[in-house]
């Protein structure tokens, strides 16, 4: 089959047809009849009568009347841009007669009709440039149509299959259906289904078909706009929940030890960053602490840390500490990362079953503040700690014995809590910024997450606004 050639018509409007103050003036009014330099424009379903659904808007003063030739001086110019930047419509329909009025938009470019006569020539001709399709209905045969579609061997509405059939060929384009009024039902069906708008064949003109248009299009629009942004928000709601269950939930069971913990991610609109935690007690009572940071803060550092504190807490319950763990959580690491460059930063913590002793390994992240009972907070040392994960291909990592005493608070800490500026200049706050605050709030009488909350507060406040990195505080407490 040939491929079929667009109908390009054209005809020029009267001088006070201009744009109608509409959402979106992409046509404007036409003669309501042929006009000159072309002779085979005509009427769907014949002369119009210049009557609309909208009969209220009587012609210009001083337009000509319908069928004459337009006076030369009201020709719209020609250089107002090539036809292809104006507006497109398709007809689709059996009757290869059936006409549209020829329209000029208001910036007076050509309106460009292309028709087909069946789903697959208008396959053809539906490209991007397309903005609105017309569906020319065929009438209705003689005879009720639940018998009729009865005799076609399916369901009443059967006769609407081909507008359902262009609603899945063109899911972006406005539709627009025309039928007569005596099939007013029937259009009204129409628009149920999914069509934009429709118009009655034996009342069209271009005033009507123009207006109606540019309602399609730009209901079409509003359509498309309101469905993406439903799809965004139930997109976001269902990260927010994944994010969520990415969280960790400590599993304390049995011990005497209170847990709190402090979340801030990096990222805007945000759940989890690139900082992770976990603890968890094992059956020989000791309880296990662990906080991270995977270089960066998006959405791939985020998803490599749930990795790595997954990976960390399967290799605990199964016995594996101190080198022996970082270890192996290295590998993991080198397995699982996008990049060559990308490294971790780990601080664990292994608290005895008295609660009285513990031992410390670190991997690049910085020292653990240990507050005991009558006694100023200070940094757990430093000096024996190994490199980050994923720098050093056959790094070691010491484990050292800490003595905590009778009662005691351990909070551990990732580097945004700490990287924070502090005024206008380009000092950070540090570690030892960090102890003399948090020493501030614990004379203050503040404990457990409400202190975590007000030391991460006054960082953010000294910052002067949101920390640009993530945060993640761990607090354990023995009384």
């Amino acid at each position: 089959m040939p491929v079929p050639v667009p109908h390009q018509r054209s005809v020029v409007l009267p001088h006070q047809a201009g744009p109608v103050d509409d959402a979106c003036a992409d046509t404007a009014q036409v003669a309501g009849a042929p006009g000159a330099g072309d002779t085979t424009a005509q009427h769907v379903g014949g002369p119009a009568t210049a009557v609309g659904r909208r009969t209220d808007h009587p012609a210009p003063q001083g337009s000509p009347e319908p069928g004459q030739p337009q006076p030369a001086d009201q020709r719209v110019p020609a250089d107002h841009g090539p036809v292809h930047q104006g507006l497109t419509l398709l007809l689709i329909g059996e009757n290869p007669n059936s006409h549209v009025p020829d329209m000029w938009d208001w910036a007076g470019r050509k309106v460009r009709l292309r028709t087909a006569r069946n789903l697959t020539e208008a396959e053809r001709l539906l490209t991007d440039d397309v903005h609105c399709i017309l569906l020319d209905l065929p009438p209705r045969e003689p005879g009720d149509r639940t018998e009729r579609a009865a005799g076609r061997g399916g369901a009443p509405d059967d006769e609407l299959g081909m507008l359902r059939d262009v609603l899945r060929m063109a899911t972006s384009h406005a539709v627009l259906v025309l039928t007569y009024e005596t099939d007013a039902e029937r259009a009204a069906d129409a628009v149920r289904v999914g069509a934009q708008d429709y118009l009655f064949r034996d009342e069209l003109d271009g005033a009507v078909l123009s207006r109606a248009v540019r309602y399609a299009v730009e209901r079409k629009r509003a359509d498309l706009a309101q469905r993406q942004l439903t799809e965004s928000r139930m997109l976001a709601q269902e990260n927010a929940r994944l994010e969520r269950g990415l969280l960790p939930t400590p599993l304390l069971d049995g011990s005497n030890l209170r847990f709190a913990a402090c979340y801030r991610p990096g990222r805007s609109r945000a759940l989890l960053g690139g900082d992770f935690y976990d603890t968890v007690r094992t059956p020989d009572g000791t309880v296990h602490a662990m906080i991270g940071d995977v270089c960066g803060h998006g959405p791939d550092e985020a998803a490599l840390g749930v990795e790595l504190r997954i990976a960390w807490r399967a290799l605990t319950f199964a016995g594996l500490s101190g080198d022996e763990l970082l270890a192996t959580l290295q590998k993991v690491l080198e397995h699982e990362r996008a990049d060559d460059e990308i490294f971790a930063t780990l601080c664990t913590v292994d608290i005895s079953a008295d609660g009285r002793r513990a031992g410390l390994c670190l991997a690049g992240h910085p020292a653990p503040l240990l507050a005991q009972a009558g006694q100023r907070p200070q940094l757990l040392p430093y000096e024996f700690g190994g490199p980050a994960l994923g720098l050093l291909p056959h790094a070691r990592w010491p484990r050292r014995q800490v003595e905590l005493g009778g009662s005691w608070s351990l909070m551990m800490y990732t580097d945004g809590l700490i990287e924070g500026r502090i005024g206008q200049g380009n000092q950070r706050l540090g570690q030892d910024g960090m102890t003399e605050l948090v020493s501030r709030q614990m004379a203050a009488g503040l404990t457990g997450e409400e202190l975590l909350e007000a030391s991460v507060r006054e960082v953010r406040d000294l910052n002067g606004g949101e920390l640009t990195d993530d945060v993640a505080v761990l607090l354990l407490d023995r009384r």
